[in-house]
């Protein structure tokens, strides 16, 4: 705890100072301890921690999802996870890619603007075998331009891998990303100037033995319209939103489905397990809980739910239903409430 100075010892520390009595040179500023912050203008930063943190959050859910796709299409073991996340500018990210390389330019539908995927090399060759009926080797020249039938096989893998991106921005925005085109040359895939700012995921990807890198950079401007909404804040309040109202729906129709017990209980006796044996077709059974015309209960699964009346409809036993019981909760059995009387047989 800093020690506060009375005011005779201010005064006398100020007197100190004027006649030059004070050792001021072991004076230490007081602020001489706090760390200073460089802050390049070249690079301005225009996204905070947190922001960054929750697009890792969101390209986490991306890389699950690419992992189970692509390990189905590829029928190989396939492992996708987030390496990093970081903001730099456009011409840091076009200098930290090989050439030649696989660059998707993707439309980010509705944000204005595109975005890039850029696919290692070891790993596009490698899908391609795959694709190919072969085991994944890539032992050939790896260093070269994709052919036109190459170009349209890694189409189909980046189409679906898009399918993927969308999946996890929902939670975001409905994205619609669309495919433009591939270029394997970084020096034709500007998409913005060389000093914008961009946010680069990272993707750590290894597809049966060979490992590489997917690279998805997403210009500062694409972002800039939703960027409020890359918060913490946000995002779990739009989880918990659509966990608990976007699959309502689909959960009630499961539930029409479901079959369940019916049972009308028309009372109980104990008898001695000698009268049960001796029981036989045509005997009387005396039930002393329950009177004639008295409602007996509708039994939905072990919940009683509604008084009935038995009777016979043609040829079969039946009850007629003629009530609710009281303290059945409004909601708890919503589907099954009647309007009237109704029978079942």
């Amino acid at each position: 705890m800093n020690e506060v100075l009375s005011q005779d010892e201010i005064d006398q520390l100020l007197t100190a100072i004027s006649s030059g009595d004070s050792d001021t040179d072991n004076f230490t500023p007081v602020n001489s301890t706090k760390k200073i912050k460089i802050y390049d203008f070249k690079r301005p930063s225009k996204i905070s921690k947190e922001q960054l943190r929750t697009v890792s959050i969101m390209h986490e859910t991306f890389a699950r999802l690419t992992t189970t796709s692509l390990s189905a299409q590829l029928r190989s073991l396939v492992q996708v996870h987030v390496a990093s996340v970081d903001e730099l500018t456009y011409e840091e990210f076009i200098r930290s890619i090989p050439t030649p390389t696989t660059l998707a330019v993707i439309n980010m539908d509705p944000l204005k603007g595109n975005a890039v995927l850029e696919i290692d090399p070891a790993i596009t060759f490698c899908m391609i075998d795959r694709l190919f009926g072969g085991r994944g080797a890539t032992s050939g020249n790896k260093n070269r331009e994709l052919t036109d039938i190459e170009q349209e096989v890694m189409e189909g893998v980046i189409v679906r891998i898009l399918a993927n991106i969308r999946e996890a921005w929902t939670q975001v925005i409905d994205l619609r990303p669309r495919f433009a085109q591939i270029e394997t040359n970084p020096a034709f895939a500007q998409i913005v100037p060389p000093n914008e700012m961009v946010v680069l995921v990272t993707l750590e990807t290894k597809v049966g033995d060979e490992e590489g890198m997917m690279n998805f950079c997403i210009p500062y401007l694409v972002l800039e319209p939703i960027v409020s909404k890359l918060s913490s804040q946000f995002w779990f309040s739009s989880v918990r939103k659509n966990t608990t109202t976007q699959y309502l729906g689909t959960i009630k129709q499961q539930l029409d489905s479901v079959d369940m017990d019916v049972v009308a209980d028309i009372g109980t006796i104990s008898l001695p397990i000698q009268d049960v044996l001796s029981l036989r077709v045509g005997d009387v059974v005396s039930l002393s809980n329950i009177k004639v015309g008295e409602p007996i209960t509708l039994s939905v699964g072990n919940q009683k739910k509604f008084y009935c009346q038995p009777g016979v409809v043609g040829k079969k036993m039946a009850v007629q239903i003629t009530g609710k019981i009281e303290n059945v909760e409004n909601d708890d059995f919503e589907e099954l409430s009647v309007e009237g009387d109704e029978t079942y047989e």
